[in-house]
């Protein structure tokens, strides 16, 4: 395992919001809020209305940036999302996950349990030098955030789909010589 299971989960979460932007953007209703909250863990208050939605909506651009940056300014951003949450850090283990790092109050805002989870995984990110763990798809025409956890380091896209386009991509180029 390269990183703690709750540093990979806050890693697909922030990934899988960032992407949520893309279009078809698939983070616009309280229910998608909702089923976001659920397929990722999170615990503690949802309030699941307009609002909070927005909250979370406006996050996709830091992350983008916290995945995406260079190390030194991944590091300003760790920190200052950190100060900005009021991130206390403490073991705590519900349901069936054991202990665990949770930096945020549980009743605190959805949006800044999301930022300072992220950031606290992007430490871990940091201290293991693995940020060429993190990139943006292979495929020229897309602008997703690829997570690789592979052994190998092979994931260059962030779908199926997106290798697979270029794969037939690759194949025609050949064909066409």
């Amino acid at each position: 395992m390269l990183f703690a299971h709750d540093t990979g989960l806050a890693l697909q979460s922030a990934v899988a919001l960032v992407n949520s932007a893309e279009e078809p953007d698939t983070m616009t209703t309280t229910e998608q809020l909702g089923e976001f909250f659920v397929e990722h863990g999170y615990t503690g208050r949802l309030v699941g209305d307009r609002a909070e939605l927005d909250e979370v909506r406006s996050l996709r651009g830091m992350l983008r940036e916290l995945l995406t940056s260079p190390r030194d300014e991944t590091v300003e951003i760790i920190n200052r999302v950190l100060r900005d949450g009021e991130a206390r850090p403490q073991l705590v283990r519900h349901g069936e996950v054991d202990w665990h790092i949770h930096a945020a109050d549980d009743d605190g805002p959805l949006a800044t349990r999301i930022a300072v989870e992220s950031a606290m995984a992007m430490i871990d990110v940091i201290r293991a030098d693995e940020l060429s763990r993190l990139g943006v798809c292979a495929d020229p025409d897309c602008d997703d955030v690829v997570l690789d956890l592979s052994r190998n380091r092979s994931r260059r896209f962030c779908s199926v789909t997106c290798g697979n386009r270029a794969a037939v991509a690759a194949y025609r180029a050949r064909r066409a010589d």
